[in-house]
């Protein structure tokens, strides 16, 4: 589990292909501190096992189902991507619960500079409306973040300097992809509602 507050961003060194997936290795250096081989890490938002680990580098496996989720298979050689180890049991959440588990891939429509803080609005398949609330939570390349603005099938969140300057937002250009992991306590609550029948909804008297 995370917290959607991104520890650093690492560079994107090597991208071997195994497979259906790729071998990605990241060139890192506060994160490395107590990573071991079989840690977990998120990388832009998504949940990946650690399996080799230099001084100041580390690599993990993709797999095809995790490409079709995620924006990890267009990742370019020299590219940032946040950073996030695991929430540790004596931390105090300052984001949100995120799991790492990826939903679906948004695309950046809008991106500006307002007078203390970026906006950006991000399309998203319409299919995935009914998890975002106005002011809700949602990871954006793991990221913890707030909806502004809602509209049909686009969202907005502002983006104070420190979150800009301290995660690859500042990298993202209109058309490029991000990670969106929606709030794991809407999906819990549809569950819910999804086994109740339709007469235990009524209000009674």
């Amino acid at each position: 589990m995370f917290t959607g507050l991104v520890e650093e961003k690492g560079i994107l060194i090597d991208k071997i292909p195994t497979g259906d997936g790729f071998q990605l290795t990241i060139k890192a250096q506060k994160i490395m501190d107590d990573l071991e081989i079989g840690s977990s890490i998120a990388v832009n938002g998504c949940c990946l096992t650690v399996v080799k680990k230099t001084k100041d580098s580390f690599s993990v496996d993709t797999i095809e189902e995790t490409l079709k989720k995620t924006n990890l298979g267009v990742l370019k050689q020299n590219e940032n991507v946040n950073l996030e180890r695991p929430l540790r049991a004596d931390a105090r959440l300052g984001g949100h619960f995120v799991l790492g588990h990826i939903d679906t891939i948004g695309r950046v429509e809008d991106s500006k500079e307002l007078s203390n803080s970026h906006w950006m609005t991000i399309s998203f398949k319409e299919e995935f409306r009914h998890y975002l609330i106005y002011v809700g939570s949602i990871a954006i390349d793991g990221v913890s973040m707030t909806v502004a603005e809602l509209k049909d099938n686009t969202f907005s969140v502002g983006i104070i300097p420190h979150t800009w300057k301290e995660t690859i937002f500042a990298d993202k250009k209109i058309g490029d992809t991000v990670n969106l992991e929606f709030d794991v306590l809407g999906k819990y609550v549809e569950r819910i509602m999804e086994g109740k029948d339709p007469s235990e909804l009524q209000l009674k008297n």
